[in-house]
């Protein structure tokens, strides 16, 4: 069986390999040529053998591997993030969850079985895991390798083709993936595309058997409608106002230290970076001191491999605005044609301002205080619900108040960031902060549609659900069926 698959698998590589084509900006027939290639080969059901699917994402870890120094120096020429602060935010996570899924992907893609009601007796129910089809992946430009490959980890482990559209912003990242992935794959299993608004409409206008998309609220609500006009199913990953509740019983030095790393992570530029503080006005003076010493601490620059620019002049504007809001506690310091914003803390702001109202996405942190946690939780619920909440706290009693009441997508208690990298917590937002999620089998059942089958034998069948209908059916039907 093993070498039919093999066989039929080279014929389907040489009759509908497309040419190495890195970017089909423009070029319509191309994608929709590949698009159909992508539909015939998976219609072979090559991509259903577990074992074909492990073989794809090992491969995929072996090209990144083999070109990790092309990786690193990419995304510094894009942004100046440094090696390693591309491997621990980036290249770690994608190593991690091609293992976490290989090991589990032979369990995952099982048969499993259901119960079976008295009305069907005798039968067997199971349910099936099958993939959806030909998948669309949008990446996003903040963590322009993880975000993108994270989401196609999940799609070829559940036996989908896959075409992504990387972010067009850090232009060498994008080109350099490009690069890497359409020269290790073929194209009718795997392929990116390149490009900006451009192609992406056009992939739009195609049918498509799901769409995953990372980004901004604006962009994803184009995505959607798109998406609505095929009856396309639609993962969201957007973003939000990240809170971070710090009150008046925590430990502060532990919590500002993991706070600030997050903070400050990327320059802030990621969906589920800390947005703002609301500190416990007991504790708030020595919240901003702290704060104040562990920036200092850090040392952030450049040169120390532990900041990064922004990502474009437009979005260093954006931020460089945000600073004649309230009032800068500490940083400030920015140079816009260098895209440059240090980390900055402001005080002083208001909920009506548009630092309080706008996703930052940077280098900024407004820190409000109050004094009554019932008003913070009141606030918190008129707002858009964010994609993670962060509380620090050794209150028992009101971090579940927190948890319980405050809408928001997953998040940590007494840390910051870091529910993002455990496999086996799904990632996803609610409300507007995204639908769906993924990670781990999380992302394995994102892209798997899951057949429910009645199994039933031929050797008997009761009378009870056919013609005449007669009362001793219908109690002997209530009895059984309830």
């Amino acid at each position: 069986m093993i070498g039919v698959k093999k066989y039929f698998y080279l014929v389907a590589v040489k009759w509908y390999q497309l040419p190495n084509i890195v970017s089909i900006s423009g070029i319509t027939n191309n994608m929709e040529e590949l698009i159909n290639s992508q539909r015939v080969f998976f219609n072979t059901n090559i991509t259903f053998d577990p074992g074909y699917r492990i073989d794809q994402l090992h491969k995929l870890e072996n090209a990144l591997q083999k070109n990790e120094t092309l990786l690193y120096e990419a995304l510094y020429a894009d942004v100046k993030k440094s090696p390693y602060e591309t491997y621990i935010s980036e290249l770690r996570h994608i190593y991690k969850e091609i293992r976490e899924v290989c090991s589990n992907l032979k369990k995952w893609t099982r048969a499993r079985r259901a119960k079976t009601d008295l009305m069907n007796f005798p039968a067997r129910s199971y349910i099936v895991p099958v993939p959806l089809g030909c998948v669309l992946i949008i990446g996003s430009w903040n963590f322009p390798y993880q975000l993108s490959l994270i989401p196609v980890i999940a799609a070829l482990a559940a036996g989908n083709t896959v075409i992504l559209k990387p972010s067009e912003l850090p232009a060498k990242s994008s080109h350099t993936l490009a690069d890497i992935i359409n020269s290790n794959f073929d194209p009718a299993l795997f392929r990116v595309v390149e490009g900006g608004v451009s192609e992406t409409t056009e992939l739009l206008k195609h049918k498509f058997d799901k769409i995953f998309f990372t980004g901004s609220n604006r962009v994803g609500k184009i995505v959607y409608e798109a998406a609505a006009r095929n009856l396309t199913p639609v993962t969201l990953e957007l973003g939000g106002k990240n809170p971070v509740i710090f009150t008046e019983k925590c430990n502060l030095k532990n919590g500002v230290k993991r706070l600030v790393w997050a903070k400050f992570l990327n320059a802030g530029q990621s969906c589920v970076s800390p947005d703002y503080v609301l500190v416990n006005r007991s504790v708030k003076e020595e919240f901003l001191s702290q704060a104040k010493a562990e920036i200092q601490k850090s040392h952030y620059a450049i040169d120390n491999h532990n900041f990064m620019l922004t990502v474009n002049t437009d979005h260093a504007k954006r931020l460089i605005g945000y600073l004649s809001e309230g009032k800068i506690f500490y940083g400030g310091h920015h140079e816009l044609k260098n895209r440059y914003i240090e980390p900055t803390i402001l005080t002083e702001v208001k909920f009506d301002d548009r630092v309080m109202q706008e996703e930052i996405f940077g280098p900024i942190l407004p820190v409000v205080e109050f004094s009554d946690l019932d008003e913070v939780i009141a606030i918190l619920k008129e707002r858009p619900a964010p994609v993670a909440c962060y509380i620090y706290s050794s209150d028992r009693k009101k971090i579940r108040r927190i948890i319980q009441e405050v809408p928001f997508g997953g998040g940590a208690v007494n840390d910051s960031v870091m529910h993002f990298i455990n496999p086996n917590l799904p990632f996803g937002g609610v409300r507007e902060s995204g639908t769906g999620s993924y990670h781990g089998e999380a992302g394995f059942r994102n892209f798997t549609h899951y057949k429910s089958i009645l199994d039933k034998p031929t050797w008997f069948e009761p009378n009870l659900k056919y013609y005449p209908h007669t009362k001793l059916k219908q109690k002997l039907i209530k009895l059984i069926a309830g």
